[in-house]
């Protein structure tokens, strides 16, 4: 029981789950992809979000660890380009530039394969939770400025790469540039503007600016033992 209740903490499930109960009831309606103009303005808030969130710390870091909803734990070598997933019941080595090089420590589970390529989606997934605004100005993502009700807001939409290309993500900041939420548009989720809170930012120990405390309907997704250095 005590797992199940861990595992459900995972974003997808809580996501879908919601969604669900919600579409049963009747009560969410989705919402379209808002149109953006790209150019120069869009490319200056995403830069103005950088410098806010001090992207050259984040360059320079060279070991980010974390756990992501009390389940999964991680230790990412950024500067070898290696990670270290990990939970109750398994630890694997992914090898960020090969997967047919990594390998599992650890297990209770003997298909090491499956748990291998669960370890790649789990780690997308999850270190975009954590990092998701350094990754604004990638070669892989096309900027678009929204404005509406007089406010700016940043859409981005990955145009390859990663687990699910093609999501979209619209950031809202405040007057400081710093991000305090985002609405999305993902393949894995069927209906459209859903929007989650980030908030509890806190600096690390190599000057990087990270959100401990994400939120989606009111249901918390909490970064825990954070550790950057450098």
């Amino acid at each position: 029981m005590k797992r199940f209740l861990k595992i459900i903490k995972v974003t997808g499930i809580v996501v879908l789950s919601l969604i669900l109960i919600l579409i049963i009831t009747g009560f969410f309606i989705s919402e379209d992809l808002p149109n953006g103009k790209k150019g120069p303005e869009a490319d200056q808030l995403a830069q103005q979000i950088l410098n806010e969130l001090n992207y050259e710390a984040f360059e320079k870091t060279k070991i980010i660890s974390w756990t992501f909803a009390g389940v999964h734990s991680y230790e990412w070598h950024k500067h070898k380009n290696y990670v270290i997933v990990s939970s109750d019941d398994y630890k694997v080595k992914l090898d960020l530039n090969d997967y047919d090089q990594s390998e599992v420590i650890s297990s209770k589970d003997l298909d090491y394969e499956n748990l291998i390529e669960t370890s790649i989606r789990n780690f997308n997934n999850d270190s975009y939770w954590l990092i998701a605004p350094y990754k604004i100005m990638e070669d892989s993502v096309e900027r678009r400025l929204v404005k509406k009700d007089g406010k700016k807001s940043l859409l981005i939409t990955f145009i390859s790469g990663g687990t699910t290309p093609g999501d979209s993500y619209l950031w809202e900041v405040d007057e400081n540039h710093r991000p305090t939420s985002f609405q999305m548009w993902v393949s894995i989720i069927p209906i459209g503007g859903i929007q989650a809170k980030w908030k509890d930012w806190v600096e690390t120990q190599s000057g990087m600016i990270l959100s401990t405390k994400k939120s989606v309907f009111g249901i918390p997704i909490e970064i825990t033992n954070l550790k950057t250095s450098l």
